[in-house]
């Protein structure tokens, strides 16, 4: 199946997402299953709900787009989910002053898991507490910590 690249389709639903009140996070194509899953997410969080309203918001928007050229495929809309590793940026940027969790490829001080809370990501670097600062090329995984 032929499709349009996936961030031309986050570009066109920008607009969009603005307009239902969320942020388009993340997006994909799965060639399996001939779907595209838009991640969303706002502040306070998301609910069914709003995946619905945004859901029913980009269908029509996406059959004017036409992102495969006329094939049939499924369009998904989600959560990032608690645990998604932070990709971009503005995933780290988004979560200054929240606590995360980060795992190593290999040991940085002697340690290759660290817990903190995020309070600054800049020069390619996460810095826990205003004390901890690892390089993101050594970082396997950044997300947030799921305390129970």
């Amino acid at each position: 199946m032929k499709v349009k690249p996936i961030a031309e389709v986050i570009e066109f639903l920008r607009p969009v997402a603005q307009e239902v009140g969320v942020a388009i996070v993340d997006a994909e194509w799965d060639m399996r299953t001939r779907s595209l899953t838009i991640y969303i997410d706002k502040e306070g969080g998301l609910d069914l709900v709003t995946c619905e309203k945004f859901h029913r918001a980009a269908d029509g928007p996406l059959d004017e787009l036409d992102p495969t050229f006329g094939a049939a495929y499924t369009l998904n809309c989600s959560s990032p989910g608690l645990d998604r590793p932070f990709r971009k940026e503005a995933d780290f940027l988004r979560h200054i002053g929240e606590k995360v969790e980060v795992h190593l490829y290999a040991p940085f001080e002697g340690k290759k898991y660290y817990e903190g809370v995020l309070t600054e990501y800049a020069d390619g670097a996460v810095v826990l507490g205003g004390e901890v600062r690892i390089p993101v090329e050594k970082c396997a995984k950044v997300c947030l910590l799921i305390e129970v």
